[in-house]
């Protein structure tokens, strides 16, 4: 595995819009991403805003082949800079769109109340190329980025909204912790350790 820099943004923002580009049903990223005639280019910013923000308080890792990446923060390391308030504002802008901000401020607010009070790890997005989906090259990734934190004794917290994606969370050892349904679609929370 690659563990990401700056110069491979461009990859992964590739990687995740090739990932996400054809799901058109309920999901995290289409509650996001304003459905219009730009969806591909809003789902590049949003794309670009979750690697700015791993890449500041987390980690990228990218697969040897370089066709499937997983984003990840550190909550300890996560602050409100100026540049986090740019990113923040972008986003609102070019891919929220102003007046549905308040329905993805509500998702966060609810989502809360299943993540820990202390420090813990949070898998932003993962995908893998289109072409590579159900491959094994995205699970190959989370196994070696698993052995990687082997010695981590914080909670991982992740959500999702794919039964298929809880399934294969499970099979990594993430246990479902809540579901949330308020939103129009099912959102569940799994947690490892």
């Amino acid at each position: 595995m690659i563990e990401a820099g700056k110069q491979h943004k461009d990859l992964v923002i590739r990687i995740l819009v090739s990932a996400f580009e054809d799901i058109r049903e309920g999901n995290s990223i289409n509650f996001v991403v304003k459905q219009d005639g730009n969806r591909k280019k809003r789902m590049k910013v949003l794309m670009g805003y979750l690697f700015e923000k791993a890449l500041s308080f987390g980690k990228v890792f990218i697969s040897d082949n370089k066709k499937a990446c997983l984003l990840i923060i550190f909550s300890d390391k996560e602050r409100v800079t100026l540049k986090t308030m740019i990113l923040d504002l972008a986003l609102a802008f070019k891919c929220i769109g102003f007046y549905r901000v308040f329905k993805v401020l509500k998702r966060q607010q609810l989502s809360k109340k299943f993540y820990p009070k202390g420090n813990y790890i949070k898998p932003l997005i993962m995908g893998a190329f289109k072409d590579f989906y159900g491959k094994g090259t995205a699970a190959k990734l989370v196994l070696q980025v698993k052995d990687f934190y082997k010695e981590n004794k914080l909670p991982v917290i992740i959500d999702t909204v794919s039964d298929y994606n809880v399934k294969l969370y499970q099979k990594f050892g993430f246990k479902i912790i809540g579901k949330e349904e308020s939103l129009g679609y099912p959102l569940y929370f799994l947690r490892l350790n």
